[in-house]
Formats: structure tokens, C-alpha cells, sequence
């Protein structure tokens, strides 16, 4: 089965596009939300922070694509960041942060630039 790369899926209508971004960006801060009100040793906080992981892989995926058309200023900044969440999430799951209101606003900010 052939399967279009995130660039031709863009290519073809950037707007759906976006907006599939911003509705996983949205989904993961529910389930972060979720998680940070039962803790991170619960079965919400393991769902959340896998989700966010897959998340912030493909984003990062998509950002080291040479193809990508975002400015490189932009793209360094988002990788930045999703590497940060990644490593955030790494510290939540192993007990040395409760961080997940810092992982919530920069998943909701960016979302909100989805917008």
C-alpha cells in the first residue's frame, strides 16, 4: 500500500494539513491534563506520555526532512522544543519530574499557532 510523505500530504492542502496537527496537539494536552491530575506513575500519565512521544518523533521526523519548507530559523526552534518535550517526558516517566504543566503550555501554545 503506498502512502503519501507528510510533504505531498501538505502539498496537496496545507490547511488539512494544519489542522490534523492541531487537533493531536490538542488531544495530547487533554491527555496531559488527564495525567498530570492522576500522576505520573498512572495509567494516564503512561498513555499521555507515549502519545506525546509518537507525536513529537513524527514532528521531528517531518522537521529534518530536507524537504520541509519551513525556514531553518523556525525549524531549529521546533526541534529545540520537541526535543525538550521528549527528554521532559523521559523525566516525568522516570520520577524526576512532575513537570506536565510545562509539557501542556508548549503543546497548547503551539497549537494555538495552528490556528
Amino acid at each position: 500500500m503506498y502512502q503519501l510523505s507528510y510533504a505531498e500530504h501538505l502539498a496537496d492542502n496545507p490547511k488539512d494539513s494544519r489542522d490534523r496537527e492541531r487537533l493531536a496537539l490538542e488531544h495530547a494536552v487533554g491527555l496531559l491534563q488527564k495525567a498530570e491530575v492522576a500522576g505520573a506513575r498512572s495509567k494516564e500519565s503512561v498513555e499521555a506520555l507515549g502519545f506525546v512521544g509518537k507525536l513529537w518523533n513524527a514532528f521531528i521526523q517531518d522537521l529534518v526532512d530536507p524537504e520541509n519548507d519551513l525556514s531553518d530559523v523556525l525549524r531549529a526552534d521546533l526541534l529545540s522544543i520537541g526535543l525538550w518535550i521528549i527528554k521532559e517526558a523521559a523525566l516525568i516517566r522516570s520520577g524526576q519530574s512532575q513537570n506536565f504543566r510545562g509539557v501542556i503550555e508548549i503543546c497548547s501554545m503551539i497549537r494555538d499557532r495552528l490556528k
